[in-house]
């Protein structure tokens, strides 16, 4: 996905981006119990999380307050197709299962006209897969920013572009290290038995480098 620059307006969604590839580490898919406001706290105004509720439905179970001031009112428990035009929920609709279902993570650029005293207004917005604590992908970190006023509200946005992109899923083999024995314990090796011959030989040469120490004497009496 694209990297924001500061000057640009869209550096939340960078910042979102980067902390959930670094939850995700080696893995698919990171944790929603994983996150942290900590983490996001320049961007929390933007970002928000969504649970699938049903197919091709996902609710906002947290908003920030930029989310509130595009809709006019609190947007937590509302579908993420309200911020949308009737035209292109359907589409929204397919794009969450896609991000839910392969999984994959999903950039989205939107733009609302002009209406009345509102003025057009751009906008980008994030999804970013998560799993539940039962291990199902079935929620979302995701940003929205927009540019421009945003005027008289709720505004909803039409679909100008998406870029879908499936999340590569590591090979067994990839990130595993290799297990180091603890502490100052030294590595296991296998045991290997001694071949026959080799062992027969070890027994006579050890029998005649093997010093007398009991001797049989014979005396006449």
């Amino acid at each position: 996905m694209a990297h924001y620059q500061p000057h640009s307006g869209y550096a939340p969604l960078s910042i979102i981006e980067a902390y959930w590839h670094a939850l995700r580490g080696p893995r698919e898919v990171p944790k929603r119990s994983e996150i942290d406001p900590r983490g996001i706290e320049s961007a929390l105004e933007f970002a928000f999380i969504l649970e699938r509720v049903a197919p091709g439905v996902a609710r906002l179970r947290i908003a920030g307050s930029h989310l509130h001031d595009l809709m006019g009112m609190e947007a937590r428990g509302m579908p993420l197709t309200s911020f949308f035009t009737q035209d292109a929920r359907l589409r929204v609709a397919e794009l969450l299962e896609e991000v839910f279902q392969t999984p994959a993570s999903a950039e989205v650029l939107m733009s609302a006209t002009a209406q009345g005293t509102q003025l057009p207004l751009e906008a980008r917005m994030i999804l970013l897969p998560l799993k539940s604590d039962l291990g199902d992908v079935s929620r979302i970190l995701g940003c929205i920013v927009s540019q421009g006023e945003i005027g008289n509200a709720p505004r909803r946005f039409d679909l100008r572009n998406i870029d879908v992109r499936r999340l590569d899923v590591p090979k067994p083999s990839e990130g595993r290290a290799e297990k180091q024995p603890a502490g100052f314990a030294e590595p296991k090796h296998r045991f290997t038995p001694q071949p026959k011959v080799a062992k027969a030989q070890h027994n006579e040469l050890s029998a005649t480098k093997r010093p007398p120490y009991l001797r049989l004497v014979k005396t006449d009496e």
